[in-house]
């Protein structure tokens, strides 16, 4: 896959911060600069949000649990000219307990199924954002983040294997990161070694988790009809993300 210069913007403090601009539909493509999709900002100093700021970055979705907020607040909380949003979406869910082949598929349809009102509450969100760049993030931007972007990038009309080339990229750009995400796992009493099939990120999971929407519902608009988003705010979300030729 051919992957643009653009395509991740090089923050320091960030490993996985990304544009979800650039990829094909009928007519035109995915704007640059409208959506962006990111890893934990916790690491950002001063400079880092001037720079999110300059690029244009206006809102802020963190989509983490109550206690990653405490052990990692968000800088950009209260942050001139920034409107931060925090909507827990995967909150009382637990892959590891979870007996499977596939922990994070597991997951993941558990949230689809389980968390359709908080998927709609980040989406809403995204429609209704004012004039500049939208961001939302989780830790890794990876799970949460990832399946917010799927979702997003299917509405728009994206192809399914972009999708998920889109999702697979996380494991690139992530891996300087792992160390410390163990680290705090450790830090936390978690069992290292059930812990580290979460930081999996396989192409297949997400063909998977696509292939599932689309043989319960159809469709990702379907999908997202059936769980209660507005036909409004999806139409603000496609013309937010496309830019046609």
């Amino acid at each position: 896959m051919h992957m643009p210069i653009e395509r991740r913007l090089a923050i320091a403090g960030t490993f996985n911060l990304r544009d979800l601009g650039g990829y094909s539909l009928a007519g035109g493509s995915t704007g640059w600069r409208r959506v962006l999709r990111g890893d934990g900002l916790h690491r950002l100093d001063a400079d880092g949000i001037a720079e999110l700021k300059r690029a244009g970055v206006s809102t802020i979705i963190d989509l983490r649990r109550a206690e990653e907020l405490e052990q990692h607040p968000n800088p950009l909380t209260g942050e001139p000219d920034v409107t931060y949003v925090n909507i827990s979406l995967f909150d009382e869910l637990a892959p590891s307990a979870m007996a499977a082949d596939d922990v994070l598929y597991d997951l993941y349809i558990q949230a689809l199924t389980g968390r359709g009102d908080r998927i709609v509450d980040v989406l809403t969100t995204i429609a209704d954002a004012p004039d500049g760049i939208v961001l939302f993030h989780c830790t890794a931007g990876k799970d949460r983040t990832g399946l917010i972007a799927a979702l997003l990038l299917a509405l728009a009309g994206v192809e399914d294997d972009r999708i998920v080339e889109d999702y697979a990229l996380t494991k690139m750009f992530l891996e300087p990161a792992i160390a410390g995400f163990v680290a705090d796992a450790a830090a936390r009493g978690v069992d290292i070694e059930s812990f580290r099939p979460l930081l999996a990120c396989e192409p297949e999971t997400m063909a998977r988790t696509l292939a599932f929407i689309a043989g319960r519902h159809g469709s990702v608009a379907a999908y997202l009809s059936a769980i209660g988003l507005q036909e409004t705010s999806a139409e603000r979300l496609r013309a937010r993300l496309s830019e046609h030729a």
